[in-house]
């Protein structure tokens, strides 16, 4: 991994910011021990060393924990200490009043935060101690634009009397990196729903389904949905990554449909979202839509998922 992907969260204020003010919110000066998981270059353990953690762990297991070493020789941040593997492998007795872990991607499960925080609240955190983020919140709202949909069928334009429609399938098997502008969403992102809830301060399974309905009172054309998440680091400091709130380097999902929906006045359409991260087999997707008549008869349904999307 370059350096430069790290200089984008750096870039990021947003983010920065709002971790700043959750550490400051929770650390007592001079008392509290703090365990940054997934440190990086090491900014959030800085951070919450120059707001008077006691002692400060960074984990971090990528080639990137010898720049974080570097950083923090700079920085002579002597109450900081790094710890060169996955605070999941770390089998030494550790006890801290906070768990900071910014390990979170464009679909926020990516990065496994849900199986990596339980492992550290379980053997690391101290009765009444602070997770950093406590909580995610995934919203879902239908793409009414034809922008990204025309981008994907670029196999059906190929032309010369081809039929590269296997390809194009495959194509539409896949989630996608997209910054979508409010009005590419249905009424400008008020028709967003939340699919998904994750409290990050309680047992909670990694495996993720939820789903969401919409009533139409006009005449619309669906080509995709987009999800994105809120975060809330501890009560009331957050961020959203969602097309009306600040910008950060993190981005919506657009999840393509094979075909676009045309829905007529009290149609139903639904999408029902699933979700599966671990360490060793990555993040797998899947996603169901459904376009029902205004009584309730399936009009068709559309099941998509990232496993169709790849090269056997």
């Amino acid at each position: 991994m370059r350096i430069e992907y790290h200089r984008t969260l750096i870039a990021d204020q947003v983010r920065n910011e709002a971790f700043f003010a959750a550490l400051k919110a929770v650390i007592v000066p001079g008392k509290s021990v703090v365990a940054d998981i997934g440190a990086g270059t090491g900014l959030l353990g800085l951070m919450a060393s120059k707001l008077g953690a006691r002692e400060v762990f960074l984990f971090e297991t990528a080639e990137v924990a010898g720049v974080a070493a570097a950083v923090l020789k700079a920085n002579k941040a002597k109450r900081c200490h790094l710890i060169p593997c996955h605070s999941t492998e770390f089998q030494d007795k550790l006890a801290v009043d906070i768990i900071v872990s910014e390990t979170l991607g464009n679909y926020a499960l990516e990065e496994n935060i849900i199986a990596t925080l339980a492992d550290a609240r379980q053997r690391f955190l101290k009765p009444g101690g602070h997770v950093i983020p406590d909580g995610i919140i995934q919203y879902v709202a239908p793409v009414v634009t034809p922008r990204i949909d025309e981008e994907l069928r670029a196999w059906g334009r190929v032309g010369h009397g081809l039929d590269l429609a296997v390809a194009q399938t495959m194509s539409l098997n896949n989630a996608y990196v997209r910054h979508l502008q409010p009005d590419e969403i249905l009424d400008g992102c008020r028709s967003a729903m939340v699919w998904d809830e994750v409290d990050l301060t309680a047992e909670t399974k990694s495996k993720r389904r939820g789903d969401a309905e919409w009533r139409f009172p006009r005449p619309a054309k669906i080509y995709g949905f987009a999800t994105w998440w809120k975060v809330e680091l501890v009560p009331g400091i957050g961020f959203s990554t969602g097309p009306l709130s600040p910008r950060t380097h993190w981005e919506q999902l657009y999840f393509p449909l094979l075909a676009p929906i045309d829905a007529r006045p009290s149609d139903v359409v639904s999408i029902d979202l699933r979700s599966s991260s671990s360490e060793e087999g990555g993040t797998d997707l899947g996603w169901t839509a459904v376009h029902k008549n205004p009584e309730g008869k399936v009009i068709a349904r559309q099941a998509l998922e990232l496993d169709k999307g790849y090269i056997p």
